[in-house]
């Protein structure tokens, strides 16, 4: 995207302060969902770093049965204090651009907005577009990145406040913070965390800008990861994968989208597991049962043989019902060993 650019987008070593502004930032936030929330808050908690002139989110969406129209959690809490508020159908075209150049900006802040930003947008603010990215780019860019640090197994995770250029989450990184992923954090869990750490990355990153000393360093050639959206499909549990996978699978994808095995020709969704220590019993004779086939019942949970190992099923959620622990599960529907927990073929596909 070189050549017909301003050196705006393109570099910060020209945009960027090199000496303090003595003054507070005018600031647009761009973020949709709840993750977003506790940087807005942070930036408002600092009126001598930034002023906060104008919040950008994702439209109303249709929710539940009404399909009644529900604002997305900032837009919400945007209302709510007051602030001015775009939610833009395109941002590309129409008003949108030409409202934004109208406010000034210093810069534009942007969390989990969900939409891509194009030159323009990001040539507007004096000192550019700063982005606060829920992993340690270059790892995991793009729109799923605390599900898949999970998926693969990453030990660390963390967040990289980042100078924002056309491509996806390539721009130069400005300041990085890394937290270790613990044994049982979901998705859910280790987004809490990251979103604090966010929050307070992203006041230390203004600070700096507004002090003239952020400095911003290319992202490595190497080591670049993508996490692909996630659909439904990826929440169905393939017993044929170890245990130590699929408790992986549970965990990266709590709250969203779930995953799922069968059950007696439905759909049971699998709110937490944990890997079995030391895998099957010696009473299952290795290979007399397919992978998918329970092969232990305790107070502590359904047992399952995987292709390598065996995984304890601790919270479920049949259809049309609500999330149950693996022990009132059992005493509703009674399951058996050596039933299978396949889900019925047209329904894997």
């Amino acid at each position: 995207s070189s050549g017909s650019c301003s050196a705006m987008a393109l570099d910060p070593q020209q945009a960027l302060p090199s000496a303090p502004l003595g003054r507070p930032l005018r600031v647009a936030f761009f973020g949709t969902p709840a993750l977003a929330l506790p940087t807005l808050e942070a930036m408002l908690s600092r009126p001598d770093l930034c002023d906060v002139v104008a919040v950008v989110a994702q439209p109303d969406k249709p929710v539940g049965r009404g399909k009644k129209l529900r604002p997305p959690p900032v837009a919400k809490r945007a209302t709510e204090l007051g602030l001015p508020l775009f939610q833009p159908r395109r941002i590309r075209t129409g008003e949108f651009p030409e409202a934004l150049e109208a406010l000034d900006l210093d810069v534009a802040v942007v969390i989990a907005y969900g939409r891509i930003l194009t030159t323009r947008h990001l040539e507007t603010p004096r000192f550019g577009c700063i982005n606060v990215h829920a992993s340690l780019l270059p790892a995991w860019r793009g729109a799923g990145p605390i599900q898949w640090a999970i998926l693969e197994g990453d030990e660390r995770s963390g967040i990289t406040t980042m100078w924002m250029e056309e491509g996806l989450d390539t721009g130069p990184i400005l300041q990085v913070r890394e937290i270790p992923i613990e044994a049982r954090d979901t998705a859910s869990t280790l987004g809490g965390k990251l979103a604090q750490l966010g929050a307070e990355l992203l006041v230390e990153t203004l600070s700096a800008l507004q002090e003239g000393a952020l400095s911003a360093t290319s992202q490595p050639d190497q080591g670049g990861t993508y996490a692909r959206i996630l659909t439904k499909d990826d929440g169905i549990l393939d017993w044929s994968r170890s245990a130590v996978e699929l408790d992986r699978q549970v965990r990266g994808l709590t709250p969203w989208p779930g995953t799922f095995c069968g059950f007696r020709g439905d759909r049971l969704k699998v709110h937490s597991a944990e890997v079995v220590p030391g895998g099957l019993s010696d009473e299952v004779p290795p290979g007399s049962v397919a992978a998918g086939t329970i092969v232990g019942l305790s107070h502590e949970g359904i047992e399952v043989l995987c292709g390598d190992g065996v995984l304890r099923l601790t919270h479920l959620q049949p259809p049309g019902r609500k999330a149950q622990s693996a022990g009132d599960f059992a005493r509703g529907y009674h399951p058996e060993r050596g039933e299978s927990l396949e889900l019925p073929r047209q329904d894997a596909s």
